[in-house]
């Protein structure tokens, strides 16, 4: 990385990253209004040393499961699009190719596919038994120690300058002068040991921004490195907290959690979940990233299909056709969709949709 503060120009092209997507929420209004005079002062912070993150808000979403999720300032998002593009391309090259999550390229369907081909190898396409252990982080997002991490960004971020604002994206503790969006019966929906707002300042990364995701992905390239030049696994994969390991062996499976339990505790300070972290027969299915892989196919999870046709069934008339094809093309993504898609299709007809006959995409009936 060059030395120095970011330019104008770079300021600008952050923005137009964090715009896609963002243009309706209040900050972002209120930021666009006087864009250019906003940007000017945003970027005199960051020369200066004087820009400091402001309050985020804090709200709970219920899918697919109570959680917090602080949001910050449309400003504040810009910054973290600036640091992202300015440190991640170094940062990612170094990463094993079955790192996923935050990465361009590298979301869920990657995943599900890249498993789907280790499984594939591991048993000879299918026609030799073999074994996997699924692994989940306990708690990760709340449980990650920021003076961890920071040392591990020391090592990757050579100039001065980002390092300091890493750290104090880092380190920043949104609770203080957080504005809470959320009731507390709906904040209390969220349980204790979940809650960002229960930790101490040193721990935990707020969910919803894009720096968090990014800093989480550097926090368990250690467990990737470890896996793949530690443990030798030849097949393994992570999305965010949820990995796999494949083997012909259930005892090297379980001696291989006990290390990577061990691990995590000693350099990480994190653990397993004992209750998500399972090793059964391939030939099972593995549930992974919403979907799950069987003997020649790959299905999206039943939960996932419950839920999709229960708010399809609700949702209000203005948001069906773009909530429907939302589904469509989450249902396309397992190989063995058709059955689902026509539930789907069966569902939109009934409200008085039209749909394609590769049950892909839903219109509107011509008389509407």
């Amino acid at each position: 990385m060059s030395a120095g503060a970011p330019t104008l120009a770079h300021a600008v092209r952050a923005y137009m990253n964090c715009r896609l997507g963002k243009r309706n929420t209040a900050s972002a209004l209120a930021f666009e209004e006087h864009r250019e005079r906003h940007l000017v002062e945003l970027h005199e912070e960051l020369v200066s040393g004087t820009y400091q993150p402001g309050p985020s808000i804090c709200f709970v979403v219920t899918r697919p499961k109570p959680r917090e999720v602080w949001a910050a300032q449309f400003r504040d998002r810009i910054v973290h699009h600036l640091l992202y593009h300015r440190i991640a391309p170094s940062i990612e090259a170094s990463f094993i190719a079955d790192s996923c999550a935050c990465i361009p390229g590298r979301g869920t369907l990657y995943a599900v596919e890249r498993l789907e081909a280790k499984v594939r190898s591991q048993t000879h396409n299918w026609r030799r038994p073999g074994w996997y252990l699924k692994g989940d982080l306990a708690n990760f997002f709340v449980s990650i120690d920021k003076r961890i991490l920071l040392e591990q960004l020391r090592k990757r971020i050579t100039d001065p300058w980002w390092f300091a604002l890493a750290e104090l994206i880092l380190m920043h503790d949104p609770r203080p002068s957080a504005v809470m969006q959320s009731t507390a019966a709906m904040m209390r929906r969220v349980p204790e040991h979940k809650r960002l707002s229960n930790q101490v300042p040193e721990l935990g990364l707020p969910i919803g921004n894009l720096s968090s995701q990014f800093f989480a992905n550097v926090h368990l390239d250690a467990l990737d490195q470890f896996v793949k030049h530690q443990l030798r696994a030849r097949h393994y994969i992570r999305y965010v907290d949820d990995f796999v390991l494949l083997h012909e062996s259930p005892q090297w499976l379980k001696e291989a959690r006990r290390r990577i339990d061990a691990f995590l505790q000693e350099r990480l300070h994190l653990q397993l979940n004992p209750r998500k972290t399972i090793c059964q027969p391939i030939e099972r299915g593995i549930d992974f990233v919403g979907q799950v892989i069987l003997p020649w196919r790959r299905v999206t999870r039943r939960r996932t299909v419950e839920q999709a046709l229960r708010r399809v069934a609700t949702i209000p008339e203005a948001d069906l056709r773009a909530v429907g094809n939302s589904y469509f093309g989450l249902l396309r993504q397992a190989s063995s969709s058709h059955a689902d898609r026509a539930r789907l299709a069966n569902l939109l007809r009934q409200r008085g949709r039209s749909v394609d006959h590769p049950l892909t995409r839903s219109y509107p009936c011509r008389d509407q």
